[in-house]
């Protein structure tokens, strides 16, 4: 038995004249996520991706790894067979069955791309049906909403079969370095990660800054952010990480500034530090994990402030959601569980009592002038250091 690994894709299909291009970003992603020497051949063919194993490879993981790249829909082992009727019939029924075991309704869909094949479309899926049921006496034929369908692909050279409840859904989108690169601020908290997840998944390409204020912050709290960053470089792949030391700066607001103003000083300069990552890997914009009044630093008034402090654009994905769909996101790529390891945050460290919610400008940026602004921001700059993250 020879299986290859089925690959189809989303939003590419759109790209017009410009899909080629498309396609060489999402090929080189998946060369990226699968271990060297596990595949013999990757080829594209009528906007399908059919990846050929070589020999002894583990092909479930090639499968999984598959299944994380950014603008793939889905991912499937399949039978290859000779293209003759009797050999797709018999080897591709037994095929399927540990797939239908699970089922009680099935279809079959078929399609022809070699015309001078002996069946047609309609009489493929005829003779395959009825194979089935005579190999699995407990199902039956729904044409309108079948547990699975069973499909078979008649292609110039092969033929394929597979059943569409072995397969494996991808998350979509667009490829990664297909739209441009922009700065993640990485907290160790649920939201900044699913909002890098979120860009990544539109094609950008991230690098990534956290805030460490030691000792205020402890070891533990950033391994936990780079250990977050490793998960999710499994769907954007290698990525920098820089870790910028903000414990003189937040000391320097938190002594001088009114305490209602703490939050949004610290998140200011924050954004200035971070624009000066990306201007330095010219990264064309910010991306922050912020949803609109969660709380007191994310009032529209409050955003507006923050937006001041950077000439770049601020990409804000999550901004419309609520905390539940934001956990459902982080459970679906897996940095939920770390993302609530109880370690510290430096946004968290020094909270005002009563922050302002409806912060005028004006009055911000008075208080902001009681610190070395610029200077601090460049400090901070300066001593920044980055590790090289990979899934």
């Amino acid at each position: 038995m020879r299986e290859i690994i089925l690959i189809k894709y989303g939003e590419i299909i759109l790209k017009g004249l410009n899909r080629g291009k498309f396609e060489d970003i999402l090929l080189r992603n998946m060369r990226r996520a699968l271990l060297k020497n596990s595949y013999d051949e990757i080829r594209v063919m009528q906007a399908v991706v059919y990846v050929t194993p070589a020999g002894g490879a583990d092909i479930d993981n090639m499968v999984q790894r598959l299944s994380r790249v950014f603008g793939i829909l889905s991912v499937a082992r399949v039978l290859v067979c000779e293209k003759k009727a009797e050999v797709i019939l018999e080897k591709g029924c037994e095929y399927v069955s540990a797939a239908l075991d699970s089922c009680k309704t099935f279809k079959v869909e078929a399609k022809r791309s070699d015309k001078t094949f002996e069946l047609t479309s309609p009489q493929i899926c005829a003779q395959m049906g009825e194979a089935i049921l005579n190999a699995n006496p407990h199902l039956e034929v729904d044409v309108i909403k079948p547990d699975t369908i069973v499909r078979v692909e008649i292609r110039d050279k092969e033929a394929y079969v597979y059943a569409d409840a072995a397969r494996i859904l991808g998350p979509g989108g667009m490829p990664t370095g297909s739209g441009g690169k922009a700065t993640l601020l990485l907290s160790g908290g649920i939201d900044s990660p699913v909002a890098g997840y979120m860009m990544a998944k539109r094609g950008v390409t991230l690098d990534a800054v956290h805030f460490f204020s030691p000792p205020y912050t402890s070891e533990a709290a950033k391994e936990k952010v780079i250990d977050l960053a490793r998960i999710l470089a499994r769907y954007t792949g290698v990525f920098s990480l820089y870790i910028v030391p903000f414990t003189e700066q937040q000391l320097a607001i938190r002594d001088n500034c009114p305490e209602e103003h703490l939050t949004l000083i610290m998140r200011r300069m924050m954004m200035a530090v971070a624009e000066k990552l990306a201007r330095q890997n010219k990264d064309i914009a910010l991306i922050t994990g912020e949803s609109l009044g969660q709380v007191a630093s994310q009032t529209m008034h409050a955003l507006a402030v923050t937006n001041d402090a950077v000439s770049i654009p601020i990409f804000r994905p999550l901004i419309g959601m609520d905390k539940e769909e934001i956990i459902s996101i982080a459970r679906k790529i897996g940095t939920f569980e770390t993302s609530i390891l109880p370690y510290e945050d430096c946004c968290t460290v020094f909270v005002p009592r009563h922050p302002t919610t409806r912060p005028s400008l004006e009055k911000i940026l008075e208080s902001q002038a009681k610190i070395p602004f610029e200077k601090l921001t460049e400090k901070a700059f300066m001593e920044t250091t980055w590790v090289k993250v990979e899934g």
